[in-house]
C-alpha cells in the first residue's frame, strides 16, 4: 500500500480526540499549519504520531539486536588480520 492509500485509509477510519495545549504550543501547531506543509492541526499531530511510532519501532529493533548480541555467547577477541582477509576475499580485493 503506498503512502497516499495508507493516509486515505487513516483518514477514513477517524476518531475524534480533544487535546489541551498551553498557548505557546497551540501557537506552534498553528504556525506549522500556516506554512503550507500541513493542512490542519490534525494533519500535523498525525505526522508527529507516525514519526514517534517509527522511532519506537527503530528503538525496539535496535534493542532486539543488542539482546541478540548479549545472548550470543561469550565475547571473542577480534582477529583483525583474519577479518581483513575475509573482506578482501568476499569483495574480490587484492
Amino acid at each position: 500500500m503506498d503512502c497516499y492509500s495508507e493516509r486515505m485509509k487513516e483518514e477514513h477510519d477517524m476518531a475524534t480526540m480533544n487535546v489541551s495545549l498551553p498557548d505557546p504550543m497551540k501557537d506552534w501547531v498553528e504556525s506549522r499549519t500556516h506554512d503550507g506543509r500541513f493542512s490542519n492541526a490534525s494533519d500535523y499531530v498525525r505526522h508527529l504520531i507516525r514519526k514517534d511510532q517509527e522511532r519506537q519501532a527503530a528503538i525496539a529493533a535496535f534493542q532486539a539486536e543488542i539482546t541478540a548480541g548479549i545472548e550470543s555467547g561469550e565475547p571473542r577477541t577480534l582477529d583483525s588480520a583474519a577479518l581483513k582477509a575475509r573482506m578482501r576475499e568476499r569483495h574480490d580485493l587484492k
